[in-house]
């Protein structure tokens, strides 16, 4: 677990069960290509590089600081790493970047998707609701619009349909409408903000299950501020496309809208495209990939006991069968 003067800072999720699963992949070829998509701090990364002494990393993270900070920690293992500030969509380039084609170059790849450990611990980022701060969630914060931005511009139509979609918020409406009425008076700055009124409008028995009434609304806004699912959906194509023949991806999510993107992607690779009505399968129509996970893995009681962050993770995962080099 990596630490900094103010105590725990990063337990990575599943890791043991990541690396029973690409383990194989990175052992069975000397200087094999592991791409880390959501490096974060480095955890992670920090065990791969460790464990097998004769990978490459390439690491990705739209994060200025996170990049910064898992450089240093990775920095024993300098001559074994690339670094590249981009979302986890800017895998290809990313490849380019280090030397590497950006099809079949890579043995493993991990997804560990939504917010970081260290994004949910800084304060001044607005990501959690149990927190007053600044209205940002933007995971890069040289870029783009802040959640703030997003309650103070969007039409009632825009930020129903995000919190309903993005959020599953059954109450959408009645909070896109009050979200406009304050607005007029006083634009939206800090969390303490958005919460008050989230109290405010979300009926008392809705509030006393599913958790804090200020979850699915910061889920919302988080995911629209850093387009997520937008650049899961074509990051997914894209890590596929990279693996190798042999190679293995596991994808960690933590909410059902990403997990199903996933799986939809998943599923969509590892089917025949031969038609039903012909009796043999046709070449280069095979299934590209075999699923390793049965469903949706999820933590043990033991883990989410040590790292309560784990409690919502799907890790999906599947191994690269066929493609243009093994045809």
């Amino acid at each position: 677990m990596h630490r900094s003067s103010d105590g725990p800072r990063h337990v990575p999720v599943l890791l043991h069960r990541a690396d029973e699963i690409l383990g194989p992949a990175l052992e069975s070829v000397d200087g094999a290509v592991y791409v880390d998509c959501t490096l974060g701090l480095g955890g992670h990364a920090e065990y791969f590089l460790r464990t097998y002494p004769n990978i490459r990393l390439v690491g990705l993270d739209r994060d200025t600081n996170a990049l910064k900070l898992a450089g240093e920690r990775l920095q024993p293992f300098a001559d074994r790493i690339t670094l590249v500030h981009t979302t986890y969509d800017g895998i290809a380039g990313a490849l380019e970047q280090a030397g590497l084609s950006a099809k079949g170059s890579v043995r493993g790849i991990l997804m560990d998707l939504g917010v970081s450990s260290m994004q949910l611990d800084e304060a001044d980022r607005g990501f959690a609701y149990s927190i007053d701060a600044p209205l940002d969630m933007r995971m890069d914060a040289t870029t783009g619009p802040t959640a703030a931005d997003v309650l103070n511009t969007y039409s009632h139509g825009d930020l129903a349909r995000v919190l309903k979609i993005y959020g599953e918020e059954r109450f959408a409406g009645k909070i896109a409408s009050e979200v406009l009425r304050r607005r007029q008076r006083t634009p939206f700055t800090t969390s303490a903000q958005l919460v008050e009124l989230l109290y405010d409008t979300i009926p008392a028995a809705a509030r006393r299950t599913g958790g804090h009434p200020a979850k699915r609304t910061f889920q919302a806004l988080r995911v629209e501020v850093n387009r997520e699912l937008e650049s899961l959906e074509a990051a997914m194509p894209a890590a596929l496309d990279a693996l190798a023949p042999g190679g293995r991806i596991v994808i960690m999510s933590y909410q059902s809208l990403e997990d199903r993107v996933v799986k939809t992607e998943l599923a969509k690779r590892s089917v025949s495209r031969t038609p039903l009505d012909l009796p043999v399968e046709l070449p280069g129509m095979g299934p590209e990939f075999k699923i390793l996970t049965r469903g949706a893995e999820k933590a043990t009681e033991q883990e989410i006991e040590e790292n309560p962050r784990a409690a919502p993770v799907r890790m999906r995962a599947a191994e690269r069968i066929a493609g243009e080099d093994a045809q």
